[in-house]
């Protein structure tokens, strides 16, 4: 009942602000010229400390969330999930259990678009309509933005910046998605790994199998796995 109830509160939110926009991004347009440029995007974090950080791109793969969820807090981790609009608008209950379990959460975009290849008004459109109902569903502004596909511009990082968004990326990447191989997840993620990495991954099988051992590799070596806002800052 609570799940249908969001979801069809959501829904109203997001057709209001659909409707809306048009105009909002023209104000924004407008406000944002002249302004300092934004930051660069944020490739790793604080290399004087011992922080590493697990950004894990939620758009598909909820039949592992559980089993994730379960695996950090046995190793007592918090890492940063960026969640999709879809998949949030699909899943408010679950986007809860993250952020009840003490997890940071991170704004992908709605539609898990290209960003380097959308206007101005589009990539307003992708964050603040995301922004928007992840507020509405766990009450929290996030600041983290980490462009589907890695892929952005100048224009993504001046949207980001007006919404009040750094722009993440990653020093790591697992490539997850693409090798179903759990061998390969753990040796991507702590080859030379070292303070202030931003290791990407997603909720798949083989992220499960190679999680444990990366935590316990971590642990082992002294690193300290937490949230990106946490290794990100000096």
């Amino acid at each position: 009942m609570k799940k249908k109830y969001i979801t069809l509160v959501t829904n109203s939110i997001i057709g209001i602000m659909l409707l809306t926009l048009s105009i909002l991004t023209v104000q924004y347009s407008v406000s944002y010229v002249g302004m300092n440029e934004p930051n660069e995007a944020i490739y790793y974090g604080n290399q004087n400390t011992s922080n590493i950080s697990l950004m894990i791109n939620v758009y598909w793969g909820t039949e592992y969330l559980d089993s994730i969820l379960n695996i950090l807090e046995q190793y007592e981790v918090k890492c940063t999930f960026f969640v999709g609009g879809q998949w949030v608008e699909k899943n408010p209950d679950y986007l809860e259990k993250i952020y009840d379990n003490g997890h940071e959460i991170g704004n992908h975009g709605y539609f898990h678009k290209d960003h380097d290849k959308l206007t101005y008004s589009q990539n307003y459109d992708e964050i603040y309509v995301n922004h928007q109902l992840v507020k509405q569903t766990i009450g929290i502004d996030m600041n983290l933005f980490a462009p589907p596909s890695g892929a952005y511009n100048k224009t993504t990082l001046s949207v980001a910046d007006s919404l009040g968004y750094k722009t993440i990326m990653w020093s790591k990447d697992t490539k997850d998605w693409r090798d179903h191989d759990s061998n390969l997840i753990f040796d991507r993620a702590t080859k030379n790994i070292k303070g202030g990495d931003l290791i990407l991954m997603h909720p798949t099988e083989m992220t499960v199998k190679a999680l444990p051992n990366i935590l316990q590799y971590y642990q082992k070596h002294n690193l300290i796995a937490t949230t990106v806002s946490n290794t990100i800052k000096s």
